[in-house]
């Protein structure tokens, strides 16, 4: 068992109970946990790669003995964002067996560890105010005014016939800011910056296309990997000039004022971000495959630990790669079919990587696709941004 007990900027405490149809002991329900949940959303939500990164805090697990049953509780503390939080709470009650026996795990509550805090900064404030004397009463009365002033100074509007949440100088103002979604919007309003439209979605708006063509354009997107796609989505639809990032891990909405002036100030020319951004992570070996094989029409096959097990033509790929077990990763100089992709994800193939990608019905979940471009990217031509 890896990690500790609690990240150290843990959000949110998942919180479930299971029973277990004979005797187990802590390890076979922690080990439980861990297997049946490998691979199922990608190493991005590994457990075990979330635990080292501190992304979640280790399984804590009570449990009792009786009438030839185990039951008890598991919690564990997150620090993901409340939509990642969930996905990995609705993988831990997926589980349904502890080694041999069958099992039931149910989530009883998500809850928000920043609340209890917050109660007690409440509380405290309740305290304080009550050691004031009646003669500063008014004098507070007067700053709560103030401060309500200025919030509604800070008022959300709308642009375009999407009704796009922005602020009010978006009209008027030579340059925008684009961020993912109204708290963003909120966030960089309560921070002074009125320039900021949100996108609203993962779908680029046909007014961000419009107001990119007339304004400057910085694009300021969440730490993460949805930051990532939203980025890459952009690139390829609207003009944009500058692009600005969250720090790793962290959402655009929860930054202090500090924090954001920082983001802005490192913000970097597209061009830049184009290939810092194209270039994804991925293993050195799969970055030399996509460089020999541009040109040869020929796709390499590698195991789980990236070890190369076989060459062979494109042409005969789909015919060929049922007959070859271990295939984990396929590098490829040819277009990424569904046809593949079943044949690949039936195999339990978690990487392709092919020089461009058909329009497919369906992505399973459990395997990545991706393009040269991503993984090895020409740079731009001369007087190209």
């Amino acid at each position: 068992m890896t990690g500790s007990s609690s990240t150290p900027t843990a959000k949110y405490l998942i919180q479930a109970r299971f029973e277990v149809n004979g005797i187990v002991e802590k390890p076979d329900v922690i080990g439980a946990i861990f297997g049946q949940t490998e691979g199922l959303f990608g190493p991005e939500f590994d457990l075990r790669e979330l635990q080292k990164n501190n992304r979640i805090g280790r399984i804590e697990v009570e449990l009792k003995n009786e009438h030839n049953k185990t039951v008890g509780t598991i919690t564990v503390t997150s620090s993901l964002n409340m939509a990642a939080t969930a996905l990995i709470a609705a993988a831990i009650e997926s589980v349904d067996r502890v080694g041999p026996k069958e099992a039931k795990i149910w989530i009883e509550r998500i809850g928000d560890i920043r609340e209890a805090k917050r109660k007690n900064i409440v509380r405290r404030a309740k305290e304080l105010i009550k050691k004031w004397s009646v003669e500063t009463a008014p004098d507070v009365e007067e700053l709560i005014r103030e401060v309500s002033e200025a919030v509604r100074s800070h008022e959300i509007s709308t642009y375009g016939p999407e009704q796009l949440p922005a602020g009010p100088d978006v009209h008027n103002s030579s340059s925008i800011i684009l961020v993912e979604g109204r708290a963003d919007v909120h966030n960089l309003l309560r921070c002074g910056i009125r320039n900021v439209i949100a996108i609203g979605g993962a779908k680029v708006p046909e007014t961000i296309v419009q107001l990119s063509k007339e304004k400057e354009v910085t694009v300021f997107l969440d730490g993460d990997r949805a930051g990532d796609l939203i980025l890459k989505e952009l690139m390829q639809t609207a003009k944009v000039d500058y692009v600005a990032r969250a720090p790793p891990g962290k959402e655009v909405e929860e930054l202090s004022c500090r924090e954001i002036h920082e983001a802005l100030a490192r913000k970097v020319p597209a061009a830049e971000a184009r290939l810092k951004h194209a270039r994804v992570a991925a293993h050195p070996k799969v970055v030399e495959a996509v460089n020999q094989l541009k040109g040869t029409l020929e796709a390499i096959l590698f195991d789980e630990n990236y070890e190369q097990i076989a060459r062979l033509p494109v042409g005969e790929l789909a015919e060929r790669l049922p007959n070859f077990k271990d295939a984990a990763v396929i590098v490829f100089d040819g277009r990424v079919t569904q046809r593949l992709v079943d044949i690949a994800s039936d195999l339990g193939v978690k990487l392709i990587v092919g020089d461009r990608i058909s329009d497919m019905v369906k992505r399973p979940v459990n395997l990545r696709i991706l393009t040269f471009d991503d993984v090895a990217p020409s740079p731009p031509k001369a007087g190209e941004e």
